[in-house]
Protein backbone atom coordinates (compact mmCIF):
# COMPACT_ATOMS: atom_id res chain seq x y z
CA UNK A 1 0.00 0.00 0.00
CA UNK A 2 1.02 3.45 -1.09
CA UNK A 3 1.15 6.58 1.13
CA UNK A 4 -1.72 9.30 0.11
CA UNK A 5 0.34 11.84 -1.64
CA UNK A 6 0.75 14.94 0.34
CA UNK A 7 0.77 18.79 -0.90
CA UNK A 8 2.28 20.90 1.72
CA UNK A 9 0.71 24.62 2.35
CA UNK A 10 0.81 27.11 1.76
CA UNK A 11 -0.70 26.91 -1.70
CA UNK A 12 -0.43 29.56 -4.00
CA UNK A 13 -2.29 31.54 -6.93
CA UNK A 14 -0.52 32.68 -9.92
CA UNK A 15 -2.36 33.94 -13.20
CA UNK A 16 -1.60 32.87 -16.55
CA UNK A 17 -2.90 34.34 -19.94
CA UNK A 18 -6.06 32.85 -19.59
CA UNK A 19 -6.01 30.95 -16.33
CA UNK A 20 -5.37 30.78 -13.06
CA UNK A 21 -2.65 28.36 -11.81
CA UNK A 22 -2.94 27.13 -8.21
CA UNK A 23 0.58 25.31 -6.64
CA UNK A 24 1.67 23.57 -3.33
CA UNK A 25 4.73 24.79 -1.19
CA UNK A 26 6.82 22.50 -2.94
CA UNK A 27 6.14 24.31 -6.73
CA UNK A 28 4.09 21.38 -7.49
CA UNK A 29 1.02 22.22 -9.95
CA UNK A 30 -2.31 21.01 -8.17
CA UNK A 31 -5.13 22.45 -10.59
CA UNK A 32 -5.53 24.95 -13.25
CA UNK A 33 -9.53 27.43 -13.38
CA UNK A 34 -9.63 28.76 -16.89
CA UNK A 35 -11.67 31.74 -17.87
CA UNK A 36 -12.40 33.88 -20.85
CA UNK A 37 -12.89 37.31 -20.76
CA UNK A 38 -14.10 37.80 -24.19
CA UNK A 39 -17.91 38.26 -25.65
CA UNK A 40 -20.77 35.79 -23.23
CA UNK A 41 -21.10 33.75 -26.32
CA UNK A 42 -17.76 32.64 -26.74
CA UNK A 43 -17.65 31.94 -23.03
CA UNK A 44 -20.27 29.76 -22.58
CA UNK A 45 -18.96 28.50 -25.78
CA UNK A 46 -16.08 27.20 -24.86
CA UNK A 47 -17.46 26.60 -21.11
CA UNK A 48 -15.11 28.89 -19.26
CA UNK A 49 -16.33 31.42 -16.39
CA UNK A 50 -15.24 35.07 -16.05
CA UNK A 51 -11.86 36.18 -14.92
CA UNK A 52 -13.27 37.34 -11.70
CA UNK A 53 -15.23 34.10 -11.07
CA UNK A 54 -11.86 31.78 -12.08
CA UNK A 55 -10.19 33.51 -9.35
CA UNK A 56 -12.60 33.64 -6.89
CA UNK A 57 -12.11 29.40 -7.04
CA UNK A 58 -9.05 29.58 -7.48
CA UNK A 59 -8.15 31.63 -4.44
CA UNK A 60 -10.99 29.13 -2.36
CA UNK A 61 -8.79 25.97 -3.33
CA UNK A 62 -5.42 27.79 -2.33
CA UNK A 63 -7.43 28.30 1.45
CA UNK A 64 -8.60 24.13 2.01
CA UNK A 65 -5.10 23.49 3.56
CA UNK A 66 -5.80 25.93 5.80
CA UNK A 67 -9.46 25.20 6.08
CA UNK A 68 -8.96 21.97 7.04
CA UNK A 69 -6.25 22.14 9.78
CA UNK A 70 -8.79 24.12 11.70
CA UNK A 71 -11.14 21.12 11.92
CA UNK A 72 -8.67 18.89 13.46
Amino acid sequence: MTTPRRFPPPWTVIEHTESFEVRDAMNRNICYVYFEDENEIRRHHMGRMTKVDAYRIAANIAKLPELLGKTK
